[in-house]
């Protein structure tokens, strides 16, 4: 006999883009609704009472008072930041050399990084997020401990090793050929594998020389089912800077694009100040 559950609650799922459909289209609520589960998968979504007559031997939980909804997606993490999560810092670059880049620092003891890619993992399934986007540090390993973390707990997962060639701190910095080729390694062993993807990771333009860029642009030409994620204007000030180690770019998006790094399966995190064209 199959081990199965049914929940019982009002329930919540979409059948397409509410961004792009019509609300009533793409999206249902049943507030008699149940989600049948069997060796850990959901294998049913609809009516409660149906579900459970068509399923007595499930053992069934109700929550009268719950909406039942799919997992939470963060497309935006750094799963190395799990134990300075609310540092208080001024501006982003004071808080990335106050409190980010020492714990970082730390991962580079492989231990460690399982450690906190399992807290951190732990965590977010905790809130309902199940799925997620995250840089890691530029250790290899930090990138391997959260892809086994994941692939333990049959999580999607989509992670890459971060890219850091100049400012930033000794012992946190990669240079243009290990990026690539630590980048590639990490691809080849976890891209597709299981539930995993992987995401080419320069931190940000500031972070990587073009030298840097453009190898990882060449590298995400060649594998191009891959993700690529970095940061883009964050800050005022960031982008002063940006401006000043580019002064050839015509805006913060460009010193990406310029290096084959702009593109539809790219993740670009935060964008608020960004540059009309």
């Amino acid at each position: 006999m199959t081990n199965q559950r049914l929940l019982l609650g009002a329930t919540l799922t979409y059948s397409g883009n509410p961004m792009q459909s019509a609300w009533e289209d793409a999206v249902k609520i049943d507030t008699e609704g149940g989600v049948l589960i069997e060796e850990g998968h959901i294998v049913a979504v609809g009516n409660g009472e149906r579900l459970r007559a068509a399923h007595p031997q499930a053992e069934v939980t109700d929550y009268p008072d719950a909406l039942i909804c799919p997992g939470f997606v963060d497309a935006h993490v750094h799963y190395p930041q799990t134990a300075i999560i609310a540092s208080w810092g001024k501006r982003l670059i004071d808080w990335l050399n106050t409190y980010t880049f020492p714990e970082e620092m730390r991962l580079s003891d492989p231990a460690y990084a399982g450690e906190i890619a399992a807290r951190y993992l732990d965590l977010m399934l905790a809130h309902g997020t199940t799925t997620v986007a995250s840089y890691c540090t530029i250790h290899p390993h930090s990138a391997d401990a959260l892809f086994q973390a994941a692939e333990t707990r049959g999580q999607r997962i989509v992670a890459g090793k971060t890219c850091m060639d100049r400012n930033a701190p000794e012992g946190l910095r990669d240079t243009v050929q290990s990026a690539y080729d630590d980048s590639k390694a990490l691809i080849e062993r976890w891209h597709g594998k299981g539930r995993a993807s992987y995401a080419i990771t320069p931190r940000f333009s500031p972070t990587s020389t073009p030298e840097q860029l453009s190898a990882l642009g060449a590298l995400w030409a060649e594998h191009p089912t891959c993700l690529m994620q970095t940061h883009l204007s964050e800050q005022t000030d960031e982008i002063e800077w940006v401006r000043g180690l580019f002064p050839q770019a015509r805006d913060y998006l460009d010193t990406y694009e310029a290096h084959g790094l702009l593109g539809e399966r790219g993740l670009y995190g935060h964008a608020i100040h960004l540059e009309p064209r």
